[in-house]
């Protein structure tokens, strides 16, 4: 009998979460060592793996730099707030926005609707300077659609010598390793 847990409406069973969780702590692993770290056998884990990204639950292998060391000096977390707008205009405005993006050397790591704090949209960017920063927030101020008067940032000064937890996938590992240990 399988164990099951729910991840963003999705079923998955608890050797799927481990295998995600592993994943995320080191992609890099052989399916080999992948099944001994979550008690399965080496077939499994690459029958699990291969569906797993065939069905989309795996987008993509990928690693974090220390981003200080290539040359980023500033994370910024921009909120800004849109103006309402119906389905017809908030397609169009979507589209605005991905055909700017193609053209611009800008370092977002994504740009995403939402809700909170008085915003409905968030840019996370990395920054090699504040006049890089300043860049992002002129191409953002450009579209007739977001509120110039309600654009805030908060800024991550990566070069500070005290971090408290810096972006890594290890952390969202460790919690799906909770979940899977809750089926248990």
């Amino acid at each position: 009998m399988f164990d099951y847990g729910i991840v963003e409406g999705f079923i998955m069973k608890k050797i799927e979460l481990k295998l995600i969780s592993e994943l995320l702590k080191d992609s890099r692993r052989s399916d080999r060592d992948l099944a001994k770290a979550i008690g399965t056998s080496q077939p499994t884990v690459t029958r699990t793996r291969r569906r797993l990204e065939k069905e989309g639950y795996i987008k993509e292998y990928t690693m974090i730099p220390d981003f200080t060391k290539i040359g980023y000096k500033i994370l910024a977390l921009t909120f800004a707030l849109s103006q309402a707008l119906n389905k017809e205009e908030a397609e169009r405005a979507k589209k605005l926005l991905a055909d700017s993006v193609k053209n611009k050397r800008f370092e977002f790591i994504m740009l995403e609707r939402g809700l909170g704090l008085g915003f409905d949209a968030v840019v996370i960017s990395l920054h090699e300077d504040y006049s890089s920063y300043l860049n992002v927030l002129k191409w953002l101020r450009q579209f007739e659609f977001v509120d110039v008067t309600k654009i805030d940032s908060f800024l991550v000064d990566l070069a500070d010598g005290v971090h408290y937890r810096p972006l890594t996938f290890s952390t969202l590992a460790k919690h799906l390793l909770l979940q899977a240990e809750k089926k248990e």
